[in-house]
């Protein structure tokens, strides 16, 4: 096999269509001009790039999963799961800034919002003139999202006061809008929570850094919003008072199908990365990649980025035509999260003293992927979700 011909094995090209085919390669192409290139430098300075948004909103990446008719792309599900596979391979970073901005933000408001709501926030946050986050976690509510203590009290005019603190917010820092979530009645569990629309620089507001230094992802904002009496007008409510819950879910639901096709991307270089690699490192008088016990890791890595992909593939055409399940997306982001996982640990182990170092981008893959296997349903949540479906 020729120096091209391997590199082909690590693709989705070969499986697409030629239409499918073209749009991976121009998004690819995009991610390795304008993304890849500061990759390593926002994350050991820890800089959310700006720059990064309006690159995105130009490329039609932020608003590609909206319809046509909103001024978005039109992309289908598989579109969007090859146009995350891309990002993910070249910035972790940008991946993740997507999957909130659209997937959490835009395409929430999009379904769910009212017409005065979609016409004042749907084009800025496609073309990143806005930048959204999507105020869902707190300290004492990550899985269990029913749980969560931020209140809003509704007042005599309409209005609302809204007090709580969330964390972990992607984007919190930056954001020009927030898709909140608070309760009505911490009594009546998931039943009482409510989405609000709020803009960030309204009083009563206060953002700040997530403590320490991120395991991964350090060129992302991950912020804690605290939020003292914020008045919320009641026009700023999306969707129905009490129905925020779904709207949560179904948010995430189109987010975890980002973060499965993310893990991919990150998986698929690391693999690219290791091969390079073992290919041009000698040891003993031939390079590593003619050793039986590197092949061996090679192959299984090469094996499992694909079964990945084909269970990001499935969820996503299963979508497309209205008939996928909890199990298909738990299956989906299950496997490819902890299969990515494996193999940037095999890819830092097959780079030895140089996977330890930032030189080279197998140990930042190493750390950005960990968080693909928390975020928007833990691994443990994942299996769970099939756990009860089989045995309930």
């Amino acid at each position: 096999m020729t120096e091209t011909d391997y590199r082909e094995l690590f693709l989705p090209d070969g499986d697409l269509d030629e239409p499918l085919r073209a749009f991976a390669q121009q998004v690819r192409a995009f991610a390795d001009d304008k993304l890849a290139p500061h990759a390593r430098e926002i994350d050991e300075t820890c800089t959310f790039r700006r720059e990064m948004v309006a690159d995105l909103g130009r490329a039609g990446v932020l608003g590609g999963p909206l319809p046509a008719a909103v001024g978005g792309g039109g992309w289908t599900p598989l579109q969007l799961a090859i146009a995350h596979e891309e990002l993910g391979a070249a910035c972790g970073n940008a991946r993740g800034f997507c999957a909130v901005q659209t997937g959490l933000v835009t395409q929430c408001l999009h379904h769910n919002g009212d017409d005065a709501q979609r016409e004042r926030w749907l084009g800025p946050l496609m073309r990143g003139d806005a930048i959204g986050c999507f105020g869902l976690t707190e300290p004492d509510a990550g899985s269990d999202v029913a749980s969560l203590q931020t209140h809003a009290v509704q007042q005599p005019d309409g209005s609302y006061r809204i007090s709580g603190t969330k964390h972990w917010i992607t984007n919190g820092g930056v954001a020009d809008v927030m898709l909140l979530f608070a309760t009505v009645d911490p009594s009546l569990g998931h039943k009482g929570l409510t989405a609000f629309l709020l803009t960030t620089d309204r009083a009563g507001i206060e953002r700040r850094p997530m403590p320490g230094v991120d395991l991964g992802h350090r060129g992302s904002d991950h912020a804690v919003v605290v939020l003292d009496g914020v008045v919320a007008a009641a026009d700023e409510v999306v969707g129905p008072v009490g129905k925020g819950f779904g709207i949560a879910m179904n948010g995430l639901a189109a987010g975890r199908l980002s973060v499965a096709a993310g893990a991919v991307g990150i998986h698929r270089r690391a693999l690219a990365e290791a091969a390079a690699f073992t290919r041009a490192r000698e040891q003993f008088g031939k390079p590593l990649a003619r050793f039986q016990m590197v092949q061996e890791r090679l192959a299984d890595m090469l094996t499992s980025l694909h079964a990945s992909r084909a269970l990001v593939h499935r969820c996503a055409t299963r979508r497309a035509a209205g008939a996928e399940t909890h199990a298909d997306l738990a299956m989906a982001k299950l496997y490819s999260t902890e299969a990515a996982a494996a193999a940037a640990e095999q890819a830092v182990m097959l780079h030895g003293g140089r996977g330890y170092t930032s030189a080279y981008p197998v140990e930042r893959l190493w750390r950005d992927v960990q968080a693909l296997r928390i975020y928007e349903g833990t691994s443990m949540i994942q299996k769970t979700i099939l756990g009860r479906m089989l045995g309930d």
